[in-house]
């Protein structure tokens, strides 16, 4: 298998721009880039590893390159059970720009986590979800599982 990072690259900036108008940011895929990585890390904080390596195995070469970035899979996995906790790992794996890229809104915040899931879903299987799903704790359910069915 070859590898082709310019087909890699053009996929990535074509997802960015569809996950951008999905996010309802227009064209500022420099911010749905931080949005999208900063879900991807607060959800490998907190799922299972074997559950992470079958997502990993789902998504397409330019997500991977992001959820691996900088992961340890020796890392504890954190215990996150509740929306706002969740948010605040989110937020925390955006760095600095979370100020501007969530703004000050749990509303936001959460929004932008579902529609992320559901952008998702061009990729990964409905299975996948709800495997991630059922290791999510239940107050963490409804970001995942509210988005399975269509």
């Amino acid at each position: 298998m070859a590898l082709n990072f310019n087909q890699y690259a053009s996929e990535g900036n074509r997802f960015l721009k569809g996950y951008a108008k999905a996010m309802n940011l227009g064209d500022n895929t420099e911010k749905a880039g931080r949005i999208l990585i900063a879900v991807l890390h607060a959800l490998r904080d907190i799922i299972p590893i074997q559950e992470s390596l079958q997502l990993i195995a789902q998504l397409p070469m330019f997500i991977k390159g992001a959820y691996v970035h900088g992961w340890s899979s020796k890392k504890k996995k954190l215990r996150i059970k509740r929306m706002p906790d969740f948010i605040d790992l989110v937020r925390k794996h955006d760095g600095p720009a979370a100020v501007n890229d969530f703004e000050y809104s749990e509303e936001v915040a959460e929004q932008y986590i579902r529609t992320t899931f559901i952008y998702l879903r061009q990729y990964v299987s409905l299975g996948e979800l709800q495997d991630i799903r059922d290791a999510l704790p239940k107050e963490l359910k409804n970001m995942v599982y509210s988005n399975l069915m269509f």
